[in-house]
């Protein structure tokens, strides 16, 4: 059994409902529908509402060409109080394949949940006040969204599994265990106890990558395996946030058996014949900034939250992305 170094609080937005756990096991699966002999596969996760990014991630996707997939593995949704401006965004995402976040999965539930809170999970390395925001949040964007969009959530799925030129790809909003599992987060996969227990989810997924989101910054790990074909955790940090310091552009991760053509890649790896990149959504500051602006002008929780962020990136360097 291999050891958490987590330390569990059944506090709201700290907690993980039982809900949201799966075995690894899940995955050791074909392909699912619409998924399988794909050329090109983009994983979009913590669109957070961002319609700029958004539009710009469409028409990065259009370019490709062949057999090609886009995902949003979960929290599409998050800034978009304005009912408008929630309903195109969930119009424009399930339009191509969707799982959900603990986002989309706490705006499903027909009554709050008040233990889960926001349904993020946060580990203890997150201040308290982050965390009491960030159910303020969730609480204002639940009661501010259309219910019948919000009822259409609740059959998305936790989880799926694709495969891109022999490549399988197990598709998660978390980590392997849990919807809102933090194990794919660059300060767990630090930890020697971490890299055991991802190491032996691999081996039960029976996949060669893991691509997820949820943990906000981005991190692409290689881990060894016996039969000498390294397997990957790829999270792409947030599609509709800045994620270097410096550097205002989402991320989006592609896996394709075709390199790249474009300025936009930001890092990535080769798996064999497959590329493994993280693709930057350009988008015009101002824009963005005045959209976040009308809907959490300052004095508001997700200003307090993310202004900085959306206006310098995270304290987080390029160079602290890439893992081999």
């Amino acid at each position: 059994m291999i050891k958490t170094s987590r330390v569990f609080d059944e506090s709201p937005g700290r907690s993980c409902p039982l809900h949201y756990r799966y075995s690894p096991g899940v995955f050791a699966r074909r392909a699912d529908a619409g998924l399988s002999g794909l050329e090109t596969l983009y994983v979009a996760g913590g669109l957070y509402g961002n319609e700029h990014a958004l539009e710009a991630l469409l028409r990065l996707f259009e370019r490709e060409r062949g057999h090609a997939a886009l995902v949003f593995n979960g929290d599409f949704h998050w800034f978009d109080t304005d009912p408008r401006v929630f309903e195109r965004v969930q119009r424009a995402v399930l339009a191509h394949v969707a799982i959900r976040g603990n986002v989309e999965t706490e705006l499903a539930s027909e009554t709050a949940d008040e233990q889960a809170g926001c349904g993020c999970a946060y580990p203890a390395w997150v201040d308290g006040r982050t965390v009491a925001r960030s159910n303020r949040i969730l609480s204002r964007l639940r009661a501010s969204a259309p219910s019948p969009l919000r009822a259409r959530l609740a059959g998305l799925p936790m989880h799926l599994r694709a495969e891109v030129g022999g490549m399988q790809v197990a598709i998660v909003h978390g980590d392997a265990a849990s919807l809102a599992g933090w194990s794919f987060s660059q300060e767990e996969m630090r930890a020697r106890d971490g890299q055991a227990r991802i190491a032996e989810w691999f081996e039960t997924a029976r996949v060669d990558a893991f691509a997820c989101t949820h943990t906000c910054l981005p991190i692409y790990q290689r881990f060894a395996a016996d039969d000498g074909l390294e397997r990957w955790v790829l999270n792409n940090g947030a599609a509709g946030m800045p994620n270097f310091r410096g550097d205002l552009a989402g991320l989006v991760t592609r896996v394709s058996v075709r390199p790249f053509e474009g300025r936009g890649r930001r890092f990535g790896a080769r798996r064999g014949d497959i590329h493994m990149d993280a693709i930057a959504i350009e988008t015009n500051a101002d824009a963005v900034m005045r959209a976040f602006l009308a809907q959490w002008p300052e004095g508001s929780d997700a200003h307090a939250s993310y202004h900085a962020r959306l206006t310098h990136g995270p304290d987080y360097a390029l160079s602290q992305a890439m893992r081999l």
